[in-house]
């Protein structure tokens, strides 16, 4: 199978794409926890009522702006990958509390590899371009 070239740089704009809209996400997503936490929900409600209402605005960014595609049936499969990311990351950073037991760099260390395959799942699993038709 013969890579073009175009597939390089539409795959290189589209990593760069799903960094900065991940990074609108992640505001999306602390801005709904913390109106929760103020309306007087507990923090575990809150964390879960932010939770599902990021994941319904990441399909919708991601999906638009990163992949150019608005396929509401794939939330299935985005739901599903990012499942297997939040396990992922859990044992990432259990893996790298063997260095240090400081959560704030353990996390953070564990984004680096996650947001890679993270971006990877939703290219060639969720929004392939089979499903953008």
């Amino acid at each position: 199978m013969k890579i073009k070239t175009n597939d390089h740089i539409t795959t290189q704009r589209q990593f760069w794409l799903f960094l900065l809209v991940g990074l609108l996400n992640t505001l999306f997503g602390y801005v709904c926890f913390a109106f929760f936490v103020y309306l007087g929900l507990h923090y575990t409600l809150a964390v879960g009522l932010a939770t599902c209402a990021g994941i319904a605005f990441n399909f919708q960014t991601t999906g638009k702006i990163v992949f150019n595609n608005t396929r509401t049936i794939l939330i299935f499969k985005f739901i599903g990958v990012y499942a297997f990311l939040y396990v992922l990351n859990i044992g990432t950073i259990e893996l790298l509390k063997t260095f240090s037991t400081n959560y704030y760099l353990t996390g953070f260390l564990a984004l680096i590899p996650i947001t890679a395959i993270a971006f990877v799942l939703n290219k060639f699993l969720v929004f392939t371009e089979l499903d953008s038709k």
